[in-house]
């Protein structure tokens, strides 16, 4: 399949994009044209193209985050002309079940990051005439509650929320907010919190895999090219008219 080139000289910020869905959208972005800076802990294990670069970033860090969009800015002459915030971790276990510790490194990661994200990237696109677009990770969980995900769940939830309201403040600066909210996509994410769960129920990791393909309309897992190919949408600018939206990539999970 030839896909066309609608990032042809954009600028594009990814966080976690080294591996499952974030490496997925890289890959889609830069063969359609996109200059990709990839912002992550770990070095991506595949080959960057268009200019693109790796810098390192902890986006549970305030200060690496800052540091990190300096750098895109001075690599980029000034520009950002979008941002995909992938960056998360997940936590499976009830309240009783989180430390103090926990909450903190999921609430960090998982929602503060990507509003201090926000806050250093939308004032560069705010000036740029052009503005920008910006695409935040939710979950199925932004909709629905889930056993032993409190804390996992309550951050995409916020997200959400944080989606909308700067979809109206920043309406008026050409910049959109779009939130994916992927269901059970086969990922490295996925695989550990399988992993989590097998020890906590002593359920063979292949029966829970196989419960998890059976639980949505669809009946398969999600694979990441999937989201991406959703996500490279709600940046380019076919999606001129959308803003605010909070956009399944389920297999019909929400809609049961």
């Amino acid at each position: 399949m030839i896909l066309p080139k609608r990032f042809e000289n954009k600028v594009v910020v990814v966080t976690g994009g080294t591996t499952g869905i974030g490496r997925a959208t890289v890959e889609r972005l830069m063969i359609e044209g996109a200059k990709v800076f990839v912002l992550d802990i770990a070095r991506p294990e595949y080959e960057l193209v268009n200019q693109s670069h790796f810098i390192l970033c902890d986006v549970g860090d305030i200060g690496s985050i800052q540091k990190s969009i300096a750098e895109v800015v001075q690599l980029s002459h000034g520009r950002i002309d979008a941002c995909f915030s992938n960056a998360g971790v997940h936590f499976f276990g009830s309240i009783e079940d989180t430390s103090i510790e926990t909450f903190n490194r999921v609430l960090n990661i998982n929602f503060t990051g990507t509003f201090f994200l926000m806050k250093e990237i939308i004032p560069i696109m705010k000036v740029q005439p052009s503005g920008g677009a910006v695409v935040l990770m939710g979950s199925d969980q932004s909709y629905v509650g889930k056993g032993q995900s409190s804390i996992y769940g309550a951050t995409k939830g916020a997200v959400g929320q944080l989606t909308k309201s700067l979809a109206i403040d920043y309406a008026a600066s050409n910049i959109r907010v779009n939130c994916i909210c992927p269901g059970t996509i086969n990922t490295p994410l996925l695989d550990h919190a399988v992993e989590t769960f097998s020890k906590k129920s002593g359920l063979d990791k292949d029966v829970i895999h196989q419960s998890l393909a059976t639980a949505q309309p669809i009946r398969r897992l999600g694979q990441p090219s999937e989201v991406a190919a959703m996500v490279a949408f709600l940046l380019s600018g076919e999606a001129s008219f959308m803003t605010g939206a909070l956009v399944s990539v389920d297999g019909g999970y929400v809609a049961q």
